[in-house]
């Protein structure tokens, strides 16, 4: 090691800069490995990176607070993040009116089966309440989700996991899906995804194609709104 690697290393290991520098540097490889393999829906590199991260916290001995410490800035950037999908929906603002009545159908449609297809299976296991109410805005972007239990009393932790999972496995899943089931129609598979694994499906279909991604974003947004609307209403019937 250099005298300068070692330098800046030491600077690292004394700020909170270092996790974020871990956690880009994770990606960037992940992106790279998934690229090397052309993007094959195994090849996630949102799971392997979160992987990579998992291993050296768990081989440095490092909490997740002291972690997120000098993550949170790519927490927040998951805000305008969420923001900047507006620029394809512009982009592509004439189709996307052209299949407006079509896609709130799907989406209310997609919405209840996603909190009611969850809950009712945790409920046939026997899972607790708490944690009922903590599975149901699975398919809800992180933000949205966590805030949504939250309010309903469940465990945010644990919703931030459970969307995690959801939208990896989402995401590979996706392709392989819809091709199986011969759907060729870019919007159509985009929004699906979109509303089922939220953000990292949608970066999966920006990945697969550009309209695809359009679609993905705005199913992404729209079933955020929705999902805080009718899952108070969804879990009293079916709590109660």
């Amino acid at each position: 090691m250099t005298d300068q690697a070692f330098s800046l290393w030491v600077y690292l290991s004394q700020t909170p800069l270092l996790w974020l520098v871990v956690t880009l540097g994770a990606y960037v490889i992940a992106d790279r490995i998934s690229q090397a393999f052309r993007r094959h829906p195994l090849c996630n590199p949102v799971l392997i990176a979160v992987a990579a991260v998992a291993l050296v916290l768990w081989v440095t001995g490092t909490s997740y607070p002291v972690y997120f410490e000098g993550a949170k800035f790519v927490h927040f950037l998951l805000g305008p993040a969420t923001v900047a999908l507006a620029i394809p929906l512009y982009e592509n603002r004439a189709i996307v009116l052209r299949s407006i009545v079509p896609m709130m159908v799907a989406l209310v449609v997609g919405s209840v089966t996603a909190i009611v297809s969850a809950v009712t299976v945790a409920q046939l296991f026997g899972i607790p309440n708490p944690i009922l109410i903590s599975l149901a805005p699975k398919s809800v972007t992180a933000p949205v989700g966590m805030g949504i239990t939250e309010a309903l009393g469940g465990d945010p932790a644990l919703t931030a996991i459970l969307i995690m999972l959801t939208g990896v496995t989402g995401s590979i899943m996706v392709t392989p899906l819809m091709n199986a089931l011969r759907m060729k129609d870019w919007r159509a598979r985009g929004f699906a995804v979109g509303l089922a694994s939220h953000g990292i499906g949608t970066a999966r279909a920006f990945q697969v194609h550009s309209l695809a991604g359009t679609f993905a974003g705005i199913a992404m947004a729209l079933n955020a709104l929705v999902t805080a609307l009718l899952l108070p209403l969804v879990l009293k019937l079916l709590l109660d």
